[in-house]
């Protein structure tokens, strides 16, 4: 009975090990049409090329989170990014008519694990010194019909290891006196933007990531 009982608690925990993040979780959908297209590799700001149309909202990591979940069959690890900017482009005090502006600095990328860290950097993942920037710039926003008040599906320009690709994915966004609040979790197939390293034999790694954004532009105060 021992025995037994400590097969099942082993079978439980490795079961527990091999769950996938992004299960359950929404895709971000590649638009109709779509395919890769190299941009340039270099420090290009796509900030500083953007003319607002309205008021711009700045994000930094002092108010916000750029996070993912990644796994392999073993387990999982969590990161983030802790340098990225941006700013939120407010027009008519409504989420449709706005736009939205993320550039990340992909040295400052962090992990549960050193080892992970350094490995994410290089060529296999990231391959930060050739590709030091990833931005998002939205393109369209419109409502989540079904979903309630505050939920839409943003549509943007998504740009990583100098593969852009348009995107769709859905957040909840609120507008208020504080200023302009986006989350969102959803999963986004890493091999779209050439992140192709399999990992060992016997520990693949999953191709699906879990992306995390909790990004809040704070208005500023008079």
């Amino acid at each position: 009975m021992q025995k037994l009982a400590i097969g099942v608690l082993s079978l439980s925990l490795f079961l527990a090990a091999c769950e996938d993040p992004a299960a359950g979780k929404p895709k971000a959908l590649l638009n109709s049409s779509n395919t890769a297209t190299d941009s340039q590799p270099v420090s290009h700001n796509v900030l500083t090329d953007f003319k607002a149309k309205g008021t711009e909202l700045p994000l930094s990591p002092e108010t916000s989170k750029v996070e993912f979940t990644g796994s392999k069959v073993t387990g999982k690890h969590d990161g983030g990014f802790k340098s990225f900017n941006g700013f939120i482009d407010l027009v008519n005090e409504k989420a449709e008519d706005s736009r939205v502006l993320v550039e990340i600095d992909m040295k400052s990328v962090f992990t549960d694990t050193d080892g992970l860290t350094k490995h994410l950097q290089s060529g296999d993942f990231f391959e930060v010194e050739q590709f030091p920037k990833s931005s998002f710039v939205s393109t369209k926003i419109t409502p989540d019909i079904g979903k309630g008040n505050g939920n839409y599906l943003v549509t943007g320009d998504l740009e990583m290891r100098g593969i852009k690709r348009s995107v769709t994915f859905p957040a909840v966004i609120t507008i208020d006196a504080n200023g302009v609040g986006v989350n969102s979790e959803f999963a986004i197939n890493r091999k779209d933007f050439g992140i192709v390293y399999a990992g060992k034999a016997d520990d693949l790694i999953r191709d699906d990531v879990v992306i995390k954004l909790n990004l809040n532009a704070p208005r500023k105060k008079v």
